[in-house]
């Protein structure tokens, strides 16, 4: 099975999750990581992912607020970042 360093942020939040997506889009930890963390910035993410050399991951950024007004939800919108 093939896995993705990722790191997930929702609207108006904060906080980004830095984990691993596998090809099913299960989220969990990277083994380097031992468990996901929680960071307080998308700088600190990434500098996260560098300390244990990675270098590249899938920014994955959602919304709840289709949800909340009663649509369908929308597909998060996902990128490739290098750094």
């Amino acid at each position: 099975m093939m896995y993705e360093p990722t790191i997930i942020g929702m609207a108006d939040s904060t906080t980004y999750l830095v984990g691993r997506t596998d090809n099913q889009d299960n989220f969990d930890a990277l083994p380097q990581l031992g468990r996901i963390a929680q960071c307080s910035s998308l700088s600190m993410a990434k500098s996260l992912l560098i300390e244990h050399n990675v270098h590249c991951a899938q920014l994955t950024l959602q919304t709840a607020y289709d949800e909340m007004c009663g649509l369908p939800a929308c597909e998060p919108f996902k990128q490739t970042i290098n750094f």
